[in-house]
């Protein structure tokens, strides 16, 4: 069991390095270059910079068993279909049961987006979205064990 995270953009990087250390699990961030991420304790896979070629680059490493964080509900459907277990950065895990929902409503979005309509960001990060994530995430690698 590996942890691989999407760190475009991803708040909890350093929550989850955190996890994996105290759980000895290995931990792999994949960035672009135009997000590059290097910590301690995790290797970091860097590609070119691209629409998704971050998302290609880790769904290509995936492996049955693995965790993955991400929010990109997009690659959260191509990572179950490899039987990973996947979180978001709050701590909500993407099942077979809530992903074509999930997918549905990004479909959604983006159609109002092309008819040239705006849609409201997400509020305002909370400490206790962070929280959530940290018990998602150990509670996952307990099981996982």
């Amino acid at each position: 069991m590996r942890v691989l995270i999407d760190g475009d953009g991803c708040p909890v990087v350093n929550d989850a390095l955190a996890l994996c250390r105290r759980f000895g699990v290995p931990c792999l961030i994949f960035c672009d270059t135009a997000h590059e991420l290097q910590r301690e304790d995790a290797e970091t896979v860097v590609v070119s910079k691209g629409a998704d070629s971050a998302d290609f680059a880790l769904v290509n490493r995936v492996e049955p068993g693995d965790v993955v964080v991400t929010q990109d509900y997009g690659l959260a459907a191509m990572c179950l279909s490899r039987q990973a277990a996947v979180l978001n950065q709050d701590g909500r895990r993407y099942t077979e049961e809530n992903i074509d929902g999930l997918l549905y409503t990004r479909y959604l979005g983006g159609k109002v987006r092309r008819g040239g309509g705006r849609l409201k960001g997400p509020p305002k990060r909370k400490p206790s979205q962070t929280e959530a994530f940290r018990i998602a995430l150990h509670q996952l690698l307990e099981e996982c064990r």
